[in-house]
C-alpha cells in the first residue's frame, strides 16, 4: 500500500484503473507509458517496447478512430493498461502490435522474426479470424473467435489479459459507436469479458467493465444511480470518515500494524444488489466498504476479534475466503456489522498480498522477476485455472457454436453465489448456490457423476436433489451396475459442467443411432436440395468440414448431425461451395473408364481366398484392405488396383464411402461365399478400441476374455488420458461378425469398460 489511512484522511477507492486523460498526443502517451514501466521493471532495457512502438505507429499511421483521433492511441492506451497490471515487457509489446496483423499489412511471419514467437503468439491470440469466410452469421463468428482465444490462452495466459485491456479502451471509447453497435459491444463484454475478468480475478478491470456496460445497457438507471448517490455523497463519506477512523484506533490500541480505508461499491454492484434483494437505493446501506490490511494472516484473524468486539456482526454474514479462497484465487475476510446508528456495514480484512491478487488477479503473478540472464520465468502450470481447462474441453466435445456459446457464457457467469462443502477426505469444493450432489458428483469426476446410484450428507442418506448448503459433507455412492445418468438429472443440475457432462453421456450411448440418422438427415438433404452426394464426398472436402468443427472422423459429424448438434445444411453447404471452387479441376482417366468397361462387360464368376466371390475378369488376385479389415458376415465391395488386383472392402469402409465420381467406376460386385464350413476355415484380423475408466487389473481382465475364447491377439497398445480415460486398442484373429459381437459383448461387461468401437 502506497497511502496510509490516518484521521480525517479517508481514500475511497473505485476499484478502477484510472483513465487516461482524454486527447493526449501519441508522444505524451508514449512517455507515459515508459515511465510506469519503468516504476516496476528492474531492467532499463526497453529497445522491445521502442522497436513496437515504431512498427505500430508506421502501420497505423494512415489510419483513425471514430473518435477522429489517430489509430495508434487505442494500442498505446491498450498497452498502458497493461503497464499499470505491472505485465513484462513481451506482453507490452505484443499489446502496441495486437492490431497491426489484423488490420494492416503487416504478417505473423513478420512479427515472429522482428520480436520472436513469444510476441507473435500473444498478437495471433487476439487476432480476430477473417470475417468475409462468416457470410454475416454474427453467431458463428463470435463462436470460432472465442473458441481461437481460448485455445491461445490455455498456452499462455496472457493472451486475454491483452484482450480485456483491449475491450476496456474500447468501452471507455464506446461513445463514438452507433447506438446499436453500443448494446452489442456492452451485453458482448457483460457475458464474456467482464465474467472472464472475475474468473482471472482482475477486480481493476472487472469493476469498470461491469460499470461501462450498464451506462449502455441501462442509461437511464446508471445516471439515476449517479445521481443519487452523488447526491448523498457528503453524508456517506462522513459515516464511513467515522468508521475508518474508530477502526484504525482499536487496530493500533491492539498492537495490530494495519491500514484502513473505505471504498465505494461500484454502480453495477449496487445495481445487481437492488435486483436481486428486490430494494431500493435507500434501503441498501452498505453502498460502502470498509477495507483493513495487514502484514500476516494470523493478523487477519486478529483483527477480525477486535472489530467483532467493536461491533456487533449480523449473524449468517461472515465468509471466510481465505481458508477457503474463491475459485480465482481471491482470499479475504468478509463481516457485515451494525454501525453505531444501526446501520449495517461491511468490512474486508486481507494481508497486502491478499489485496495485490484481489486487484490484479493473475496477472499479480506476473510480477516481473527478470533473472540475471534476462529471462523471463514460466507461468505455472496450476495458473492455467481449472475452469479454462474445462472450456477446452467443451470446445473438443462441442460442435454446435450457439450451444458452445450459451454454456461458455452459463459458465463464465458469476453473479450466483457459491456454496463450498466437502468431500469425505476433507477436500473443499466450490459449487454454484443451489447445486445437489448430482453436481458434486460431476465435480469430483465425470465417471463419479455417471455410475452415481445415491448420496450421504453429513452422514446421512439424502436424496439427489438435495440442495447443497455450505459446509456439508458429501459422500457419492457408485454402483457398476449404474446404467448411467437420468435424463431428470438435468432438472435439477445447476452446474454447467455437470449438464455438459450428462448430456455428452446420452450422445455416446446413443451415437450409433444418432449416426443413422444423421446420414438420412444428409441424404435427405442432399435429395431435396437436387445435390448429389458424388460430387461433395471428397476427402478433401469432408476434411475441411471435420477440421472447421473438430472432429475426428467422419461418423462423428453424421452423429453430431443426429443428435441436432450440428445442421445437416450447414455441413452440406461448406462443402458445396468447395466443389463450386475446383469443380473445373475435375480430371478423367479415359484408360481407367475404358479397362473398367471391358471389365463389367463379362459375367465369369470366380471363387477366390477367404471364401470372396467377385464378378470380374479371370486371374485376378484378391487381397483384403487394411484400411477396414471385412470380416465374414460384413457387407463387402471390391475395387479394382492398379497393378495389385482387387482390394475386399466393406461397404460402409471411408475409403470407399468418400471415393470420387471417377474412381466409382472402378468398384465392382463381391459377396462372401454361403458355406459356413469353407468361411471357418480362415482366420481375419478384427481391430477394436476399448474405452474404459482406468484401473489395477483392466488390462487383465480384458486379455482374459480374449484367452477363454481361445482367440489370438495379435497387437495391443494402452493409453490413458490425464482425466483417467484409458484407450485399449487390440488387434485379433478371428472367423467371422458373429464371433466379432460375441467378444465385444463379454468385454462390454467388464468392470469400467465404457464403449467399445470397431475400427
Amino acid at each position: 500500500m502506497e497511502s496510509k489511512v490516518r484521521e480525517k484522511d479517508v481514500v475511497f477507492d473505485t476499484g478502477k484503473i484510472t483513465p487516461m486523460k482524454e486527447y493526449l498526443s501519441p508522444e505524451e502517451l508514449y512517455d507515459g507509458l515508459i515511465e510506469r514501466l519503468r516504476r516496476y521493471h528492474p531492467s532499463d532495457d526497453i529497445s522491445m517496447i521502442e522497436k513496437a512502438y515504431r512498427m505500430a505507429y508506421e502501420a497505423h499511421k494512415d489510419q483513425l478512430r471514430r473518435s477522429g483521433e489517430p489509430y495508434i492511441i487505442h494500442p498505446l492506451s491498450v498497452a498502458t493498461i497493461l503497464a499499470e497490471l505491472e505485465m513484462d515487457k513481451e506482453t507490452i509489446a505484443a499489446g502496441l502490435l495486437h492490431d497491426v496483423v489484423e488490420d494492416t499489412q503487416v504478417t505473423r511471419e513478420e512479427l515472429e522474426k522482428e520480436f520472436g514467437p513469444e510476441v507473435a503468439h500473444l498478437v495471433d491470440g487476439v487476432t480476430k479470424l477473417n470475417k468475409l469466410q462468416y457470410q454475416g452469421d454474427k453467431m458463428e463468428f463470435q463462436a470460432d473467435n472465442l473458441r481461437k482465444m481460448f485455445l491461445a490462452m490455455a498456452k499462455d495466459i496472457r493472451v486475454i489479459i491483452i484482450k480485456l485491456a483491449d475491450r476496456l479502451h474500447n468501452m471507455r471509447t464506446l461513445k463514438f459507436q452507433p447506438p446499436e453497435k453500443q448494446q452489442e459491444i456492452a451485453r458482448e463484454t457483460l457475458d464474456i469479458y467482464s465474467p472472464i475478468a472475475q474468473r482471472l480475478g482482475i477486480s481493476k478491470i472487472k469493476v469498470e467493465l461491469d460499470d461501462q456496460s450498464l451506462k449502455y445497457l441501462k442509461p437511464e438507471v446508471y445516471r439515476d444511480l449517479a445521481e443519487r448517490i452523488s447526491a448523498k455523497k457528503s453524508e456517506r463519506e462522513r459515516f464511513v470518515s467515522e468508521i475508518v477512523n474508530e477502526v484504525q484506533r482499536n487496530m493500533d490500541e491492539a498492537g495490530i500494524k494495519a491500514d484502513v480505508d473505505g471504498r465505494v461499491k461500484h454502480f453495477f454492484s449496487i445495481y445487481r444488489k437492488m435486483l436481486n434483494q428486490d430494494k431500493t437505493l435507500d434501503q441498501i446501506y452498505d453502498l460502502f466498504a470498509v477495507r483493513i490490511y495487514v502484514d500476516t494472516v494470523k493478523d487477519c484473524y486478529a483483527a477480525l476479534g477486535v472489530i467483532h468486539e467493536l461491533y456487533k456482526p449480523v449473524p449468517g454474514r461472515f465468509k471466510d475466503y481465505i481458508a477457503m479462497p474463491k475459485p480465482n484465487m481471491y482470499q479475504s475476510l468478509h463481516t457485515t456489522l451494525i454501525g453505531p446508528n444501526g446501520q449495517p456495514f461491511e468490512i474486508q480484512i486481507r494481508t497486502y498480498e491478499m489485496h495485490r491478487t484481489a486487484e490484479y488477479g493473475i496477472a499479480a503473478h506476473w510480477k516481473y522477476k527478470e533473472e540475471k540472464d534476462g529471462r523471463t520465468p514460466d507461468m505455472k502450470e496450476e495458473e492455467k485455472l481449472s475452469w479454462l481447462r474445462q472450456i477446452l474441453e467443451w470446445q473438443r466435445d462441442m460442435s454446435d457454436n450457439r450451444e458452445f456459446l450459451n454454456i461458455i457464457k452459463g459458465d463464465l457467469n458469476l453473479f450466483a453465489d457459491s456454496v463450498y462443502c466437502f468431500t469425505p477426505t476433507g477436500d473443499v469444493k466450490n459449487l454454484p448456490a443451489g447445486s445437489t450432489p448430482v453436481d458434486f458428483a460431476y465435480a469430483i469426476h465425470s465417471a463419479v457423476g455417471n455410475k452415481m446410484i445415491g448420496c450421504r450428507v453429513n452422514g446421512r442418506m439424502a436424496n439427489i436433489d438435495y440442495e447443497i448448503k455450505n459446509g456439508d459433507r458429501i459422500e457419492i455412492i457408485t454402483s457398476q451396475n449404474s446404467k448411467g445418468p437420468s435424463r431428470d438429472w438435468l432438472s435439477i443440475v445447476k452446474s454447467t459442467q455437470a449438464r455438459s457432462k450428462i448430456n455428452q453421456w446420452f450422445k455416446k450411448e446413443q451415437k450409433e443411432d444418432n449416426i443413422e440418422k444423421g446420414k438420412d438427415a444428409f441424404a435427405n438433404y442432399c435429395k431435396s436440395h437436387a445435390v448429389s452426394p458424388l460430387n461433395i464426398m471428397r476427402p478433401e472436402y469432408m476434411d475441411a468440414v471435420m477440421k472447421k468443427y473438430g472432429f475426428r472422423d467422419w461418423e462423428s459429424v453424421y452423429a453430431a448431425i443426429g443428435h441436432g448438434g450440428l445442421k445437416e445444411g450447414q455441413v452440406i453447404n461448406k462443402m458445396l461451395e468447395l466443389y463450386g471452387r475446383d469443380h473445373e479441376k475435375t480430371v478423367t482417366d479415359e484408360e481407367i473408364l475404358s479397362e473398367l468397361e471391358e471389365q463389367t462387360k463379362k459375367t465369369i464368376h470366380r471363387q477366390s481366398r477367404g471364401g470372396i466371390i467377385v464378378r470380374g475378369v479371370h486371374d485376378v488376385s484378391v487381397h483384403f484392405s487394411k484400411c477396414c479389415s471385412p470380416l465374414p458376415g460384413d457387407e463387402i465391395i471390391g475395387f479394382v488396383t492398379r497393378g495389385r488386383g482387387i482390394s475386399i472392402h466393406r461397404t460402409d469402409c471411408a475409403n470407399v464411402v468418400n471415393l470420387d465420381e471417377v474412381a466409382r467406376e472402378r468398384l465392382i460386385e463381391a459377396e462372401w461365399q454361403s458355406s459356413e464350413e469353407e468361411s471357418r476355415r480362415e482366420t481375419y484380423t478384427a481391430e477394436i478400441n476399448i474405452y474404459a475408466n482406468n484401473r489395477s487389473g483392466l488390462l487383465v481382465d480384458i486379455t482374459k476374455i480374449f484367452t477363454e475364447a481361445g482367440i489370438d491377439i495379435t497387437s495391443c497398445n494402452s493409453r490413458t488420458n490425464k482425466h483417467g480415460m484409458a484407450t485399449i486398442s487390440m488387434g485379433f484373429e478371428i472367423h467371422d461378425t458373429t464371433e466379432l459381437n460375441r467378444i465385444t459383448d463379454k468385454l462390454r461387461g467388464i468392470a469400467n469398460v465404457v464403449d467399445i468401437e470397431r475400427i
